[in-house]
């Protein structure tokens, strides 16, 4: 089935602002809640299920840093919670549950909002598909909100638990950034799994190009239309960052936020160039079958003109005249095949001079 560019939404016209409905689709079967709280000495992490949400405002021992991994967006009332508990706008709420946004970032007093996708590939189908994820990131906690599970932030929790660099020792912001990079790298693999694809494309399209072919180049060139929505948005995402004056987001870490900036450029540019190749493809695919369409039609052209005069020829003698020299002549049969056979041979030399045939 062919993935919609704009999908329908499922909100209802005319429906207050904040108001809370999912939109989008429900990729796992349980909501799963994961609460992390760390500082430089210690680190708790504990599974809470959907009727505790309530609880992870506060972790035991009030750890320097909260995270809090919601994945799974399908049960309202559950989102509805921790927006009370951390004290979250119902816009913000209303987003979040809202899984067909473009990347944004906004500020608030007491917390930053930013939205950006996360993308996975699935190799039989050659299909990209982007997951929405949400990250409310305040003076002390981070709020992340997936569509699906938590694998993408696997190295965050993992570098965590080892106390591996400085993530422990810093604060909120240098996690939402860690979180933030650990989406970003993972678009490299995608686009090296769609790399190899178009690889194999080209060859296919150099020895032995199909119908086939074209529709796969077709279906590429979407795939790229998603990733540039994706991506796009996101490098303004970062740059905002960057730029704005929230001291939510420590110089320090802004550092690191140059450094993600830069990975976004690459994989823009890695977009660009892709979507470029895959342009050219289909050009070159479509040449290809004009080229092949006009090597048919000449030769059914040069056929056509040796026969004209053949045809000519069988024309006139076969007119039904009493009085036709030709038809008393004792070698008109042998006449009659001669001239056929020079007339044919000699437009054949001739296509041939000029290198036709």
């Amino acid at each position: 089935m062919r993935k919609r560019l704009i999908k329908k939404s499922a909100k209802k016209v005319g429906a207050s602002p904040g108001t809370l409905l999912h939109v989008g689709e429900r990729r796992v079967e349980k909501v799963g809640i994961q609460a992390v709280g760390y500082d430089a000495e210690q680190f708790s992490e504990l599974p809470i299920g959907p009727e505790e949400a309530a609880s992870s405002c506060l972790l035991p021992g009030k750890p320097a840093v909260t995270w809090i991994d919601i994945s799974g967006l399908h049960q309202v009332d559950i989102i509805e919670t921790l927006g009370k508990c951390f004290d979250l706008h119902p816009l913000v709420l209303e987003d979040i549950l809202e899984t067909e946004h473009r990347p944004k970032l906004e500020e608030y007093d007491s917390y930053l909002f930013l939205v950006f996708k996360g993308l996975q590939f699935d190799p039989e189908k050659s299909e990209v598909h982007p997951e929405q994820v949400s990250l409310v990131v305040g003076p002390d906690f981070v709020l992340s909100f997936l569509e699906g599970g938590g694998e993408i932030f696997e190295g965050v929790r993992e570098r965590l638990r080892g106390s591996r660099g400085k993530i422990r020792r810093m604060g909120a912001d240098y996690l939402a950034y860690a979180l933030l990079d650990s989406v970003v790298d993972s678009y490299f693999g995608v686009l090296e799994k769609l790399g190899d694809h178009i690889e194999l494309l080209e060859e296919e399209l150099a020895t032995a190009p199909t119908p086939a072919t074209m529709r796969q180049i077709h279906h590429l060139r979407r795939e790229m239309i998603l990733l540039r929505k994706a991506v796009w948005p996101l490098r303004e995402v970062i740059s905002s960052l960057l730029r704005g004056d929230s001291g939510l987001v420590r110089e320090t870490t802004r550092v690191f936020l140059r450094d993600v900036y830069d990975h976004t450029i690459q994989v823009i540019d890695t977009v660009e160039t892709f979507r470029d190749l895959l342009s050219g493809m289909l050009d070159l695919y479509l040449s290809s079958v004009s080229n092949r369409l006009n090597e048919v039609m000449k030769v059914l052209t040069i056929i056509a003109t040796i026969f004209i005069p053949l045809t000519f020829l069988a024309g006139v003698w076969g007119m039904n005249f009493r009085h036709m020299p030709e038809l008393d002549w004792r070698w008109g049969y042998l006449f009659a095949w001669g001239v056929m056979l020079v007339s044919a041979g000699g437009l054949y030399l001739f296509f041939r001079k000029h290198k036709w045939l």
